[in-house]
């Protein structure tokens, strides 16, 4: 397999996640809204960009594109921050970005990939071009974000059912997992963010608190969460539960092992790239005894966010060795 066709493969996977983690990331919000609705908009506004319990802000924060946006934007707003990450293309993280670059690689692959899979994408990516921003507002956010869960969803179920298990579908489900850890990782970073700015207590922050809550739900992991905790909620029982849980699908345990796993059957006939794939392998299971090594009690002990830190930082890591090892880089959209 050429190199630049395994690029444009890991990337598919990669921003088709992405695109539904932005999704599930703006449901946090309105779910956030939804609990603190005596708090009004006006008053947040008012506080202005320096507000370190902005919610706006929060989520441009978890993205990792705030000086970006502000430069383009200078204040927070639903309006803007909505624009930005749906329909804003000079972002390259925003929504319709994201699935143009997915449908992009894809066409480069066209004679390879199931034909089912471009319609999918295809079929994704021009109801989104049809998109306005004052329809965002017009409609309703929460129900104009689970449509775009709903199209990643046909694109996963029609990948999972049709794809031969080969190097192809191994390096779209590698970009895909390693994307989903490094996103779930952002959510809860920007969560310790507001906290060191509002000068609250870890344990004891009611943003972290209800930011978090909301984002277990709009990971539709609430429901499990209560299993394995009952009436324990808590700060670090919902970190615990996203970053250690080995069954949840979206937690970053499961992420990374997932991703291990996929890279372990990826198979190269070529004896330096199986010595280079070697190498990312190793890499890979470095993150996870770091992960291994950690329980509840450092995330108690974790009053700054830098076990998450390190974590996000490997993760990028582990990005950049994929690149450097498989791919020639730039031939593919990035």
């Amino acid at each position: 397999m050429l190199n630049r066709n395994a690029e444009a493969l890991f990337w598919i996977g990669r921003y088709m996640e992405r695109a539904e983690n932005h999704a599930r990331l703006i449901d946090v919000h309105y779910h956030l809204q939804a609990e603190d609705g005596a708090e009004s908009e006006a008053a947040e506004q008012g506080q202005g960009m320096a507000a370190p319990t902005c919610k706006w802000s929060r989520i441009v924060d978890a993205l990792g594109s705030r000086e970006s946006y502000v430069q383009q934007y200078g204040s927070y707003s639903e309006q803007d921050v909505l624009r930005y990450m749906t329909l804003d293309r000079d972002n390259p993280n925003s929504l319709v970005s994201c699935v143009s670059h997915a449908r992009g690689n894809l066409r480069t692959l066209r004679e390879k990939a199931p034909s089912e899979m471009w319609d999918a994408v295809n079929g994704f990516y021009l109801w989104l071009r049809e998109k306005q921003p004052e329809d965002l507002m017009a409609e309703s956010p929460h129900l104009f974000f689970g449509k775009i869960k709903e199209w990643t969803a046909l694109f996963q179920g029609i990948s999972q059912s049709v794809m031969p298990r080969e190097n192809e579908w191994h390096f779209i489900e590698c970009g895909r997992y390693l994307e989903r850890a490094e996103n779930t990782l952002r959510i809860i970073k920007a969560a310790y963010n507001t906290v060191l700015a509002s000068g609250e207590s870890w344990s004891n922050a009611s943003g972290a608190y209800s930011y978090l809550q909301a984002m277990l739900r709009s990971l539709s992991g609430y429901q499990v969460f209560r299993r394995y905790y009952a009436d324990g909620m808590s700060v670090e029982s919902i970190v615990d539960f996203v970053i250690l849980n080995e069954v949840f699908p979206r937690s970053v345990h499961f992420a990374l092992h997932t991703l291990d796993e996929h890279m372990r059957y990826i198979r190269f006939q070529d004896m330096q790239l199986r010595s280079a794939h070697d190498k990312v392998i190793r890499q890979v299971s470095k993150v996870k005894a770091d992960l291994a090594c950690l329980d509840r009690e450092d995330i108690l002990l974790d009053r700054e966010g830098a076990i998450v830190g390190h974590l996000l930082e490997a993760c990028q890591t582990l990005g950049g060795t994929f690149a450097k090892t498989f791919f020639r880089m730039g031939e593919a959209s990035a």
